[in-house]
C-alpha cells in the first residue's frame, strides 16, 4: 500500500523526539483520524536550522511529518507559507488517498501554525489553507 519511503519513515524517523533546545514548539490535532503532533522548531537567521516532532500519530502522518521536517532544515520561515499538499506528494513520490491527505500534511500544518506563533502575526492556518495550495 505505502511506497518503501513511508515504510522506512514510519519505522525510524530520524527526527522523532524533543530537542534540548528550541525556539518554538507547537501542538495540532488531526480530528478525523485522531492523531496528533507536536513540532519543536529552532529558527537561525530567519531559517528554519532544526526540525523535530513527538505525537501519537499514524504510519502515514509519522513518515510525511518527518520526511517533511529533513527537508525543510535550511528553509528561509517565509518559504514554508508557500508549501502544501503538493509539496507533500512530491517528497514522499505518491499520492495519498482523500481519506489520508490530511494525515499527510499534518507536519506541515503544524509547522505553520508554529510558524504563526513565532512572527506574533495573529494567523493561524487550517487544513483547507494546506489542501488548497
Amino acid at each position: 500500500m505505502y511506497n518503501e519511503t513511508i515504510t522506512f519513515y514510519s519505522k525510524t524517523p530520524p527526527n522523532k523526539g524533543v530537542p534540548e533546545k528550541f525556539d518554538i514548539s507547537f501542538w495540532e490535532e488531526n480530528r478525523t483520524c485522531g492523531d496528533d503532533l507536536k513540532v519543536y522548531i529552532t529558527i537561525e537567521d530567519d531559517s528554519i536550522k532544526d526540525w523535530s516532532f513527538e505525537g501519537d500519530t499514524a504510519i502515514i502522518t509519522t513518515a510525511c511529518a518527518s520526511i517533511f521536517g529533513e527537508s525543510i532544515v535550511g528553509m528561509k520561515v517565509e518559504e514554508i507559507f508557500e508549501l502544501g499538499y503538493s509539496y507533500i506528494e512530491e517528497l514522499i513520490g505518491m499520492p495519498i488517498s482523500d481519506r489520508r491527505r490530511q494525515a499527510s500534511v499534518l507536519g506541515l500544518l503544524t509547522t505553520r501554525n508554529a510558524l504563526h506563533k513565532y512572527l506574533n502575526d495573529e494567523k493561524k492556518d487550517n487544513f483547507d489553507d494546506i489542501l488548497k495550495i
